[in-house]
């Protein structure tokens, strides 16, 4: 798989996950004495971060036997570039 290709299939992934902010937030709101969350904003924030690197480290995993170490770097310096969108998302 190209750098290219694995940026396009992280990039799909992150805006899959960023399309859950508002149920996430809406989820908290309802059941905040369940959840007992102090800033739902930093929770989903890491959820989403949670999710976008979970999901493409699997999807890399998929591809192949087992990510290197230098795939998982890739990896997390491509969800990292797309951390600014992520948090202006949630916290705007």
């Amino acid at each position: 798989m190209s750098e290219e290709e694995l940026e396009s299939i992280i990039e799909q992934t992150i805006n899959g996950a960023i399309s859950t902010i508002p149920a996430y937030m809406e989820e908290i709101k309802q059941n905040k004495e369940t959840l007992q969350v102090e800033d739902p904003k930093e929770f989903v924030y890491g959820m989403i971060m949670g999710m976008a690197l979970g999901m493409s480290g699997a999807i890399l995993s998929a591809q192949k036997e087992a990510p290197t170490p230098e795939d998982q770097i890739k990896v997390r310096d491509i969800v990292y570039k797309n951390i600014p969108q992520i948090r202006e998302r949630i916290f705007s």
